[in-house]
């Protein structure tokens, strides 16, 4: 389990609560890296019956062959719809279109439509906001954490966009969706080991796009664990310290800034089978967890 839950996530989650029962609709921006790890478990309990929009965001850095599976299974849950977007292309300005699909109009009430968008940090959601108005009224940057007040956006003359601040939850049950999170940026480097990060970034290519590492660092015979392959890439990259050893500090850092940049090519790290195996794993364990307790629990009694 990870635990990454700094005080401003805490406001930002109770500000999620307190605006919830004023909007229209919900608006979830998701890395398209990363579909079911950067969804919000806490967001899909609060919402409850609203209709919402999950923008998979960042696309041009996503494999479309794996996305593809992703958006099927979220327009499996209920009231959901999803739009694939990046900075790059115009697809965020299907939005306000999808926005009113979504929400019937209403006698005896303004048109003005109000949509809660939010994120985990480092997502895109300020960069998108910013096209989408055509103005800077978002702060960005390649830093997790930056949107730290609510803002209330006029889009159009009916759709109005209340942003939130950057929110993950308190506790990551799934490791793997916690190193995943680390590699793309959204927790801080500091919250986990960058190595640690390094090599499950290392483990995830050798299993799912060995053909990138043989084209973008020219190794052949391909490693069969993440640590050669480290040290392969050292070794090409002149990520090297005296006496000829490996600086495996310099050499995780420059693994995870290309993967973030998308020098590695366009990937997707996570497939939803994958992802259900992952949570099927953390039931047991909480299971197991609870078991264990309520065993210690009678024995207290009993003495």
């Amino acid at each position: 389990m990870i635990q990454w839950y700094p005080g401003h996530m805490h406001k930002a989650s109770k500000e999620v609560r307190k605006i919830l029962p004023q909007v229209d609709l919900v608006i979830e921006v998701l890395d398209a890296r990363l579909p079911g790890s950067s969804e919000n478990p806490m967001l899909a309990e609060l919402r409850r019956d609203k209709p919402c929009i999950k923008l998979l965001n960042k696309s041009d850095l996503s494999d479309p062959g794996r996305l593809a599976p992703w958006i099927i299974n979220l327009e499996r849950q209920n009231l959901v719809k999803t739009l694939v977007c990046n900075t790059g292309d115009d697809s965020i300005f299907e939005l306000p279109a999808l926005c009113r699909s979504l929400v019937p109009k209403r006698n005896n009430r303004s048109s003005m439509i109000y949509a809660m968008i939010a994120g985990i940090p480092n997502v895109g959601k300020s960069t998108l906001i910013n096209k989408l108005a055509g103005r800077s009224v978002a702060r960005t940057g390649n830093e997790a954490a930056l949107t730290r007040m609510q803002q209330r956006i006029e889009i159009s003359s009916d759709l109005t966009l209340i942003d939130t601040p950057g929110m993950l939850w308190g506790n990551i049950e799934n490791e793997a969706s916690g190193y995943r999170l680390a590699a793309t940026g959204a927790i801080r480097d500091t919250a986990l080991e960058l190595q640690e990060v390094a090599s499950f970034i290392a483990e995830f290519l050798i299993e799912a796009y060995p053909e990138r590492l043989v084209q973008r660092y020219d190794i052949e015979p391909l490693p069969r664990t993440e640590i050669e392959l480290l040290e392969a890439i050292a070794r090409k990259r002149g990520c090297i310290v005296s006496g000829g050893r490996v600086d495996l500090e310099k050499v995780s850092r420059l693994l995870i800034k290309e993967l973030r940049d998308g020098e590695l090519g366009g990937l997707c790290m996570e497939t939803p089978d994958s992802f259900a195996a992952e949570w099927a794993e953390v039931e047991v364990i909480r299971m197991q967890k609870a078991a264990k307790k309520e065993a210690r629990k009678a024995m207290r009694h009993k003495q």
